[in-house]
C-alpha cells in the first residue's frame, strides 16, 4: 500500500465511519466480522500487529456454543457461558469494538453496510458462524426451537418448565402427555448431548418439581436419517452412546425423516405420529447469509468459497473462517467440519498470514490437524475419538469436563461452571429452574 493510495483510502474512512465513531487511523484497518471462536482467536493473534484491528458482532459478548444445551435443561445461567468482549480484549491496544449487524458486502468500495452505519476496510474477515439449517422445511422452521444462541437456549429453558407448569393443570392424559413429550430432530452431537441432559432431567429433577405429574409418560425421542448416531465419530462411540440413551429409555428413531409437524403432531416418514409441544431442530447448520458476495462464491449449503490461504474465490482482501468457509482439499471435498478446532486452526493461520502480508512476504498453506471429538451422553458417561485412541464411559467424560472447562473464556467462567458442575453432581439438583421472560409493557 503506497502512500498515495494510503492517503485517499483513509480520507474516505473519515467520511463514511462517521456514523459508527471509529477513529480514523493511518494504519491497515482489518475488519473482522463475528466474534465466534474463530474471531476472537484472529483477534487475540492480531494483538502486536501494526494495524486497526476492528471487530463487529451483533452481540457485545462471545459465547461458548458447546454448552447452550446446559443453559437450555437450566444446568448453567446464561452468563457463565458468555464473555464481553470490551473485557475480553480490554488491554490490546489496536482493538476496537462495534456492536452491530452486518447488512451488506460493497467489495468495490471496500465497505460493509452496518446496523450502525458503514465501515471501511484494508481487509476484510468473515467469521460470523453458521445458522440454523431447516433443509426448506417450513413447517419446522415456525414451531421448532432451534438454539444457536443464549437468547434461543434461553426461550427453549422457558418452554420446557412452562409446559410441565401447563401440564399440571390438564384434566386430559393425552394432553398432558403432549405437553411433556420432547422430540429432538439430528443425532449428531448437539442431539445426543441435549437428549442425555433432558433424560437426567427426566429421571432425577422434574418429578421432585412436579410430583403431581406421572414422569413415566413422558416419552423423550431422537429423530435421524442415519443409520446410527453421532455418524461422524466411531461405531464403538456411535454404538455406547446409543446404549447410554436407552437406560433413559429414550426413544431413537434412526433411518427415519421427519414429514410435517403443525405445532402439536409430529409426523415421521414411517407413518408414527408424535403429540409433543416441543421439538428441538438439531439436524443441521448452514454457512450464515452474507450479501454482497457473488453468488459463484457460494457454495449449496451457504458456505463460503476460499483458497488455501483463507482468501475467498473471487476476491484480493477478503477472508472467511470457520463455520462460514468451505476450503475443498482433496481430503476435505466438502469444507472442513464445522468445528471450533477447525474455525480457531484457521484463525491462527490467517493471523500468521496477515503477518506476512504486510511484511510482503509469501503466504502459507493452511493444513488442519485434526485433534479429535467427543461429546457428552450424561452424567459419567461420554465418547471420545482421538486419531490413534477411542474410549468411552467415566475416563471419557472427565476428559471432556476438562477440555470444555478450559476452554471457556475467562477464570469467572470457569469458576462458576465448576461450581454448578459439581453442585449438580452430589446434589442431583439444578437450581436455576428459571422462567424468565422480558416484561411487557
Amino acid at each position: 500500500m503506497n502512500s498515495t493510495t494510503t492517503q485517499g483510502h483513509f480520507q474516505s474512512q473519515q467520511a463514511s465511519d462517521v456514523a459508527v465513531n471509529i477513529p480514523t487511523t493511518v494504519k491497515p484497518r482489518i475488519v473482522i466480522v463475528g466474534g465466534g471462536f474463530g474471531g476472537i482467536k484472529l483477534v487475540r493473534r492480531l494483538r502486536k500487529l501494526e494495524a486497526h484491528v476492528v471487530l463487529i458482532d451483533k452481540n457485545n459478548y462471545h459465547t461458548f456454543q458447546p454448552l447452550l444445551y446446559q443453559v437450555a435443561t437450566a444446568a448453567l445461567e446464561p452468563d457463565s457461558i458468555a464473555y464481553p468482549f470490551r473485557e475480553i480484549f480490554k488491554d490490546q491496544k489496536n482493538f476496537l469494538f462495534r456492536m452491530g449487524e452486518v447488512q451488506e458486502i460493497l467489495p468495490a468500495q471496500n465497505k460493509i453496510k452496518t446496523s450502525i452505519g458503514e465501515v471501511d476496510y484494508d481487509y476484510l474477515v468473515l467469521a460470523a458462524g453458521s445458522r440454523t439449517n431447516y433443509f426448506g422445511m417450513k413447517d419446522f422452521q415456525q414451531y421448532a426451537m432451534p438454539m444457536k444462541s443464549i437468547p434461543e437456549a434461553t426461550q427453549l429453558r422457558n418452554l420446557l418448565l412452562e409446559n410441565m407448569e401447563k401440564a399440571l393443570l390438564m384434566d386430559s392424559i393425552e394432553e398432558r402427555q403432549r405437553l411433556m413429550n420432547v422430540v429432538i430432530i439430528g443425532g449428531g452431537p448437539t442431539g445426543v448431548e441435549m437428549a442425555g441432559a433432558l433424560g437426567e432431567l427426566q429421571a432425577h429433577i422434574l418429578p421432585h418439581d412436579y410430583p403431581e405429574l406421572n414422569f413415566k409418560m413422558m416419552q423423550i425421542h431422537v429423530v435421524d436419517m442415519d443409520e446410527r448416531l453421532l455418524r461422524a465419530m466411531s461405531a464403538e462411540s456411535s454404538q455406547s452412546a446409543a446404549e447410554f440413551l436407552k437406560r433413559f429409555d429414550i426413544n431413537l428413531w434412526l433411518k427415519t425423516k421427519v414429514v410435517s409437524y403443525d405445532g402439536k403432531t409430529l409426523v415421521l416418514s414411517n407413518g408414527k405420529q408424535i403429540l409433543t409441544d416441543t421439538v428441538i431442530w438439531a439436524a443441521g447448520v448452514a454457512g450464515g447469509i452474507m450479501p454482497g458476495i457473488k453468488p459463484q462464491s457460494i457454495v449449496p449449503d451457504g458456505r463460503i468459497k476460499v483458497d488455501a490461504y483463507h482468501q475467498v474465490e473471487g476476491y484480493n482482501n477478503i477472508y472467511a473462517l470457520g463455520d462460514m468457509a468451505c476450503m475443498v482439499t482433496d481430503k476435505t471435498p466438502h469444507g472442513h467440519p464445522m468445528l471450533a478446532s477447525v474455525a480457531i486452526q484457521q484463525a491462527r493461520s490467517l493471523a500468521k498470514n496477515f503477518v506476512r502480508i504486510l511484511a510482503g512476504k509469501p503466504l502459507r498453506l493452511f493444513v488442519y490437524k485434526d485433534p479429535g471429538v467427543m461429546t457428552t451422553v450424561g452424567r459419567n458417561h461420554a465418547v471420545v475419538d482421538l486419531k490413534f485412541m477411542k474410549f468411552q464411559g467415566v475416563l471419557a467424560w472427565m476428559v471432556w469436563l476438562f477440555v470444555h472447562l478450559m476452554a471457556l473464556v475467562g477464570f469467572r467462567n470457569k469458576l462458576v461452571v465448576f461450581i454448578n458442575w459439581a453442585w449438580n453432581y452430589f446434589s442431583y439438583d439444578r437450581g436455576l429452574r428459571l422462567i424468565i421472560k422480558p416484561s411487557v409493557r
